[in-house]
């Protein structure tokens, strides 16, 4: 057994992991950093390590020499980087290992051969798996570019080979749009990644983005979990998932997980890790990456699988095999996450700080939170902008819908703007509810970003009228009732 783990991370995810690792009797330590001295996730933790003052411009949870060094200081046996950051670096799992602790994920060899967008898509063709038309190296120069991007055919793609999350990419449709492009996708890839080198690949226009979890032990032993559907995107982010995906049928689905452990198998795979999928029209699917650490929407699988996807992780870094066999993995019921972003949706989803005056989270058996916020949190611009994930789980998908359409009601945040609105306008909408959307959906199918309650304005109104006339009530929420004789006499007597 694993007896002790520095959590290389903050937030949610740093709460999520202490959660499973304390039931499981492993000590857990965080970092406490000068950006945020009394955030939420140290209270989870049973021990919380100061980072070390530095003159290094280097953010904490990015410093491998650092990391390391606490591990060793306090002789924590393992390492779990969660997602972001140092998640898919190579050369921390290496370091890690160099420094007998015990890496909570895949080997380093296996990061920086699925890391690499290249290599990646040469493994997807070995196995079988289908792939877009793409260079079969990284791209040297502008007029390399051009022509691989006259081969392959407009519209095209330039993608950082080292890249993730949207950074380092482009779509290019015409030939003049073709060096600017690339000039950009290579300064973000640097920037981002510490890697310039790009990659060109033929565009697929408008498809649907699934993803299969799949888990490996260290004896070749390979399931997966079944598929997520990430249509739901803006700039090549992720804001809303489900799983499983109304897009699939069994048959196509088996085709899909069958095509995903295989890449696995090819790659000789260990750990969790998430084979991404573009799908189109015609329902062809085609391998686009392959992510080797804990995705963000991993909650909404552990709903309906039942499976605890950070513990699989934990025993898989220890050693043992894997409790189950593919036979007995069971889809039961579906799932959405969305997540709740400090973002002014109406302002082009512009950042939004603050401090959490007041919040009040949705509760119900069917619901999950997963947040590292409280009252008193601030939110700066130094951190990812996600403060929360609503999951809520039915019998079905429309069961499901409309659970998480009460739990937003019910899911208020006094002092920055959120995505909560734009949650609700998408679980609104007629095209996302019959399951008939693509990547393109917020851009082409989603009619307003925000949901608006019918008679909103006039409630905002009388809230603020009620508000006023209470200047000694203690707590007035969107849910405190208003008796409208009181309200009415109050306002004759102003």
């Amino acid at each position: 057994m694993i007896k002790s783990v520095l959590i290389a991370n903050r937030g949610e995810i740093a709460i999520r992991i202490a959660r499973t690792a304390k039931r499981m009797g492993i000590h857990t330590y965080a970092i406490r950093t000068t950006k945020e001295p009394e955030a939420v996730y140290l209270s989870t933790a049973d021990t919380v390590i100061d980072f070390p003052e530095t003159d290094s411009n280097i953010s904490e949870f990015l410093n491998i020499d650092m990391l390391i060094g606490l591990a060793g200081k306090y002789g924590i046996e393992s390492l779990h980087p969660g997602y972001g950051y140092l998640s898919e670096n190579a050369e921390l799992a290496e370091r890690c290992r160099q420094a007998g602790i015990i890496f909570i994920g895949p080997s380093p060899e296996i990061i920086k051969l699925m890391g690499d967008k290249v290599a990646a898509k040469e493994i997807a063709a070995r196995s079988g798996v289908p792939i877009l038309g793409a260079s079969q190296k990284a791209i040297g120069n502008i007029d390399e570019a051009v022509t691989i991007a006259h081969k392959l055919g407009y519209p095209i793609i330039i993608k950082a080979v080292s890249g993730g999350g949207g950074r380092g990419m482009r779509i290019v449709r015409t030939p003049n749009e073709l060096a600017p492009s690339y000039k950009i996708a290579t300064a973000e890839a640097q920037v981002a990644f510490n890697d310039p080198s790009v990659f060109i690949e033929k565009y697929l226009e408008n498809p649907k983005h699934i993803e299969f979890q799949i888990v490996a032990d260290n004896y070749g032993n390979i399931i997966h979990l079944g598929e997520r559907e990430c249509s739901i995107q803006r700039k090549h982010q992720k804001i809303m998932e489900e799983a499983p995906s109304p897009a699939l049928d069994e048959r196509l689905r088996k085709k899909m997980a069958k095509a995903a452990v295989s890449l696995a198998q090819t790659a000789g795979y260990q750990s969790l890790g998430t084979v991404e999928f573009l799908l189109d029209r015609q329902k062809h699917f085609y391998f686009m990456e392959m992510n080797t650490r804990i995705q963000v929407e991993h909650p909404i699988t552990e709903e309906i699988t039942g499976l605890d996807l950070v513990e699989l992780q934990f025993n898989i870094a220890a050693g043992r095999k894997l409790p189950i066999r593919q036979s007995q993995v069971h889809l039961n019921g579906w799932s959405i996450e969305c997540r709740i972003n400090a973002e002014n949706v109406q302002y082009g989803f512009s950042p939004s700080m603050g401090t959490i005056r007041k919040l009040r989270l949705p509760q119900g058996n069917h619901i999950r939170i997963e947040t590292g916020i409280a009252p008193g949190s601030e939110i700066t611009p130094f951190f990812d902008s996600m403060v929360a994930k609503l999951i809520v789980t039915g019998d079905n998908r429309e069961q499901a819908i409309e659970r998480a359409l009460s739990a937003l009601e019910r899911f208020h945040v006094k002092g920055i703007r959120t995505t909560i609105p734009f949650c609700k306008s998408v679980l609104h909408n007629e095209i996302y509810r019959k399951g008939d959307f693509d990547t393109s959906f917020i851009e082409t199918q989603l009619t307003s970003i925000i949901w608006r309650e019918p008679h909103e304005e006039l409630l905002a109104a009388l809230f603020a009228i009620y508000t006023y006339t209470h200047e000694n009530t203690p707590e007035i929420g969107p849910d405190t009732p208003i008796d409208p004789w009181v309200l009415n006499k109050r306002i004759r007597n102003l």
